[in-house]
């Protein structure tokens, strides 16, 4: 299969309009059009990670973190990430991030965090505001059943854990079809009134021109009818941070020995233990420090993340436990999602997970 099909699989589960404002997640380095010989995936690219590429005869790097945050004056190899790009084009590599686009997926990072420490009943933390549209249209009752199923079929109609979601009124339209014009129904010059549905259906906002495009190709009629909604309702599919409950509460003591375990954590660090249950835990995998007082405000007992800063510390004792395992440690089971996506999808391609530890991090 080509590269590009690869990609299209990993834009599917974490649409590149997912990201956040700063990042520069995707394509970062080559050209798709290529036959993948495998796929080695990784948290951070280096050198290393290359030659590791190079040796195993891949020329595909998948990559959390994007090489490319900033542009590039000149690539002469003073730095590793100029030496990641000219090895890489040297030897026909392509590289591909997926960083805060799949942090924001739903099944994603946080998710990923969240199912090593068995939580259950978990949900988006941060939902993304102003993501959703509402797309209503107008069509012949002997055509609704048709144009829904297209537009769900392009992304409209999910709320929640339901798809397939409309809401549906008949009415009476009225139209007169001017001289040049090719009227589906009524003849031109009269007014013609027909007997419609009106549809109502929700859409993620960067999925709206695929749904018009959709909804046209289908419309019965030559001038079809439709508007488009912004909401205000938070996209409850999307964003930063979960938050979920262990099966069973934990001492604190409990929770932090199992977290350091399964994240082979060298040094957790976190606030004062105060002998509280836990029990509900909100997370986000890397810097997530930011969400810290909406994790207080959804009442969680600890919040976990990859960084935190020494005075965000302070004065939470008595609100939550907090705890942070490292930016590298937070997320280094992304290379998992990646896999699984890979593998369901392209189970003849050769693809393994990096065997090189990327952490820039040493501890003594």
């Amino acid at each position: 299969m080509k590269i590009k099909e690869i990609v299209s699989a990993l834009e599917r589960f974490a649409p590149l309009p997912l990201q956040d404002g700063f990042d520069n997640a995707g394509l970062q380095i080559g050209l798709t059009e290529a036959e993948a010989t495998g796929a080695l995936l990784c948290l951070d690219v280096t050198e290393a990670v290359l030659d590791e590429a190079i040796g195993l005869g891949y020329n595909l790097v998948i990559a959390h973190h994007p090489l490319l945050f900033k542009g590039c004056k000149s690539i002469t190899g003073r730095d590793y990430v100029e030496r990641c790009i000219l090895k890489a084009i040297k030897n026909d590599i392509v590289i591909y991030a997926a960083h805060t686009n799949m942090d924001n997926a739903w099944g994603g990072v946080n998710f990923k965090i969240a199912e090593k420490l068995g939580l259950k009943n978990v949900r988006v933390l941060e939902p993304k505001e102003e993501a959703l549209v509402k797309l209503v249209t107008y069509v012949p009752v002997a055509q609704a059943e048709e144009v829904r199923n297209v537009l769900f079929a392009a992304g409209c109609g999910c709320i929640g854990r339901y798809d397939s979601c409309s809401y549906n009124v008949e009415g009476s339209g009225t139209f007169r079809a001017q001289e040049g014009t090719h009227p589906y129904c009524g003849a031109v010059g009269e007014l013609h009134t027909e007997a419609e549905v009106r549809i109502e259906t929700i859409v993620p906002a960067y999925r709206k021109a695929e749904a018009v495009r959709a909804l046209l190709k289908v419309h019965p009629y030559e001038e079809p009818a439709f508007d488009l909604y912004p909401l205000q309702n938070t996209w409850q599919q999307a964003g930063a941070g979960v938050i979920g409950e262990l099966e069973k509460p934990e001492t604190e003591l409990e929770f932090l020995k199992r977290v350091k375990k399964t994240f082979e954590v060298e040094c957790l660090r976190h606030n004062k233990l105060m002998g509280r249950e836990i029990q509900t835990v909100a997370l986000c995998g890397g810097a997530g420090a930011f969400l810290l007082p909406l994790a207080i405000r959804q009442r969680a007992d600890v919040f976990l993340t990859g960084e935190i800063k020494y005075h965000e510390f302070f004065g939470h004792e008595g609100e939550i436990l907090l705890a942070e395992t490292g930016h590298y440690e937070s997320e280094q089971y992304t290379k998992e999602i990646f896999y699984t996506i890979i593998r369901d999808l392209f189970p003849s391609l050769d693809v393994q997970q990096t065997r090189v530890n990327t952490n820039p991090i040493k501890y003594m």
